[in-house]
Protein backbone atom coordinates (compact mmCIF):
# COMPACT_ATOMS: atom_id res chain seq x y z
CA UNK A 1 0.00 0.00 0.00
CA UNK A 2 1.40 3.75 -0.36
CA UNK A 3 0.03 6.60 1.37
CA UNK A 4 0.49 10.28 0.49
CA UNK A 5 0.19 12.23 3.72
CA UNK A 6 -0.89 15.45 4.20
CA UNK A 7 -0.83 17.03 7.16
CA UNK A 8 -3.78 20.01 6.74
CA UNK A 9 -6.13 22.93 8.36
CA UNK A 10 -8.76 21.25 6.86
CA UNK A 11 -9.63 18.96 3.80
CA UNK A 12 -13.01 17.86 1.99
CA UNK A 13 -14.53 15.42 -0.74
CA UNK A 14 -17.13 15.94 -2.82
CA UNK A 15 -18.86 13.23 -5.25
CA UNK A 16 -21.02 14.90 -7.65
CA UNK A 17 -21.20 18.38 -6.24
CA UNK A 18 -21.84 17.08 -2.88
CA UNK A 19 -19.32 16.80 -0.06
CA UNK A 20 -19.24 13.30 1.54
CA UNK A 21 -16.24 14.01 4.13
CA UNK A 22 -14.79 17.06 5.81
CA UNK A 23 -12.23 17.89 8.20
CA UNK A 24 -10.54 20.49 10.46
CA UNK A 25 -7.27 20.15 11.11
CA UNK A 26 -5.18 16.57 10.71
CA UNK A 27 -4.53 14.13 7.95
CA UNK A 28 -5.58 14.00 4.67
CA UNK A 29 -4.70 10.24 3.40
CA UNK A 30 -4.76 9.88 -0.22
CA UNK A 31 -4.17 5.63 -0.78
CA UNK A 32 -3.54 3.15 -2.80
CA UNK A 33 -3.68 -0.55 -3.10
CA UNK A 34 -1.22 -3.03 -4.53
CA UNK A 35 -2.31 -6.30 -5.96
CA UNK A 36 0.14 -7.96 -3.06
CA UNK A 37 -1.42 -6.03 -0.31
CA UNK A 38 -2.84 -7.66 2.43
CA UNK A 39 -5.15 -7.02 5.77
CA UNK A 40 -1.22 -6.66 7.49
CA UNK A 41 -0.47 -3.78 5.47
CA UNK A 42 -3.75 -1.98 5.78
CA UNK A 43 -3.03 -2.47 9.97
CA UNK A 44 0.64 -1.31 9.62
CA UNK A 45 0.07 1.72 7.32
CA UNK A 46 -2.78 2.51 9.22
CA UNK A 47 -0.94 2.02 12.86
CA UNK A 48 2.27 4.07 11.35
CA UNK A 49 0.55 7.05 9.46
CA UNK A 50 -1.95 7.50 12.28
CA UNK A 51 0.78 7.39 14.95
CA UNK A 52 3.30 10.25 13.28
CA UNK A 53 3.88 12.96 15.17
CA UNK A 54 4.23 16.10 12.68
CA UNK A 55 2.44 19.02 14.14
CA UNK A 56 4.07 21.50 16.02
CA UNK A 57 4.59 21.74 19.58
CA UNK A 58 4.74 24.92 21.75
CA UNK A 59 9.04 25.34 20.72
CA UNK A 60 8.24 24.86 16.40
CA UNK A 61 9.36 21.21 16.73
CA UNK A 62 7.32 18.77 15.02
CA UNK A 63 6.30 16.45 18.22
CA UNK A 64 2.36 16.11 18.14
CA UNK A 65 -0.03 13.16 17.12
CA UNK A 66 -2.83 13.67 16.16
CA UNK A 67 -4.86 13.12 19.48
CA UNK A 68 -2.51 16.17 20.96
CA UNK A 69 -4.31 18.47 18.57
CA UNK A 70 -7.79 16.59 18.41
CA UNK A 71 -7.15 15.70 14.83
CA UNK A 72 -8.90 14.42 12.51
CA UNK A 73 -8.61 12.09 9.23
CA UNK A 74 -10.28 12.04 5.90
CA UNK A 75 -9.20 8.84 3.43
CA UNK A 76 -9.39 9.39 -0.55
CA UNK A 77 -8.90 5.99 -2.40
CA UNK A 78 -6.64 7.24 -5.47
CA UNK A 79 -5.16 3.88 -7.39
CA UNK A 80 -3.14 6.37 -9.47
CA UNK A 81 -0.46 6.14 -6.74
CA UNK A 82 0.67 3.06 -8.60
CA UNK A 83 0.86 4.26 -11.70
CA UNK A 84 4.19 3.45 -13.50
CA UNK A 85 5.47 6.69 -15.74
CA UNK A 86 8.87 4.52 -16.66
CA UNK A 87 7.78 4.03 -20.62
CA UNK A 88 6.06 6.34 -22.95
CA UNK A 89 3.57 9.67 -22.35
CA UNK A 90 0.87 7.88 -20.44
CA UNK A 91 1.22 6.10 -17.00
CA UNK A 92 0.48 2.21 -16.69
CA UNK A 93 -1.47 1.36 -14.10
CA UNK A 94 -1.48 -2.34 -14.12
CA UNK A 95 0.54 -2.13 -10.66
CA UNK A 96 -2.55 -1.37 -8.89
CA UNK A 97 -4.76 -3.89 -6.95
CA UNK A 98 -8.02 -5.19 -9.25
CA UNK A 99 -10.97 -2.80 -8.13
CA UNK A 100 -12.31 -5.65 -5.44
CA UNK A 101 -9.22 -6.16 -3.96
CA UNK A 102 -8.70 -2.21 -3.78
CA UNK A 103 -11.87 -1.49 -2.68
CA UNK A 104 -11.62 -4.52 0.00
CA UNK A 105 -8.45 -3.33 1.62
CA UNK A 106 -9.63 0.37 1.08
CA UNK A 107 -12.52 -0.89 3.90
CA UNK A 108 -9.90 -2.61 5.80
CA UNK A 109 -8.00 0.82 6.33
CA UNK A 110 -11.28 3.16 7.28
CA UNK A 111 -11.67 0.12 9.97
CA UNK A 112 -8.79 0.48 10.98
CA UNK A 113 -8.49 4.08 11.30
CA UNK A 114 -11.66 3.69 13.48
CA UNK A 115 -10.22 0.57 15.52
CA UNK A 116 -7.09 3.20 16.47
CA UNK A 117 -9.67 5.96 17.82
CA UNK A 118 -10.11 8.10 14.42
CA UNK A 119 -13.15 7.20 12.60
CA UNK A 120 -12.21 8.68 9.23
CA UNK A 121 -14.36 10.93 6.98
CA UNK A 122 -14.03 9.63 3.50
CA UNK A 123 -14.53 9.22 -0.06
CA UNK A 124 -16.37 6.26 -2.40
CA UNK A 125 -13.94 4.09 -3.83
CA UNK A 126 -13.63 4.00 -7.67
CA UNK A 127 -15.93 7.75 -8.00
CA UNK A 128 -14.64 10.97 -9.52
CA UNK A 129 -14.14 12.79 -6.30
CA UNK A 130 -13.12 16.69 -5.96
CA UNK A 131 -10.57 16.93 -2.97
CA UNK A 132 -10.16 20.33 -1.61
CA UNK A 133 -7.28 21.42 1.00
CA UNK A 134 -5.61 23.38 3.08
CA UNK A 135 -1.92 22.49 3.66
CA UNK A 136 -0.26 23.22 6.57
CA UNK A 137 3.47 23.93 6.34
CA UNK A 138 3.12 22.44 3.89
CA UNK A 139 4.21 18.89 5.16
CA UNK A 140 3.54 16.11 3.08
CA UNK A 141 5.07 12.41 3.74
CA UNK A 142 4.91 9.15 1.33
CA UNK A 143 4.41 5.82 3.25
CA UNK A 144 4.96 2.75 1.04
CA UNK A 145 4.58 -0.71 2.88
CA UNK A 146 6.93 -2.08 1.11
CA UNK A 147 9.82 0.36 2.83
CA UNK A 148 7.62 -0.29 6.41
CA UNK A 149 7.19 -3.61 6.04
CA UNK A 150 11.07 -4.46 4.60
CA UNK A 151 9.54 -6.58 1.72
CA UNK A 152 11.16 -6.42 -1.59
CA UNK A 153 10.12 -3.85 -4.14
CA UNK A 154 7.81 -4.45 -6.72
CA UNK A 155 7.41 -3.66 -10.64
Amino acid sequence: MRAVLTRVKYASVAIDGETVGKIGPGFLILLGVGPEDTEETARVLAEKALGLRIFEDENGKMNLGLEAIHGEVLVVSQFTLYGNCRKGRRPSFAEAAPPDLGNRLYEQFLSECERLGYPPQHGRFGADMKVESLNDGPVTLILDTDQLMNTPRRG
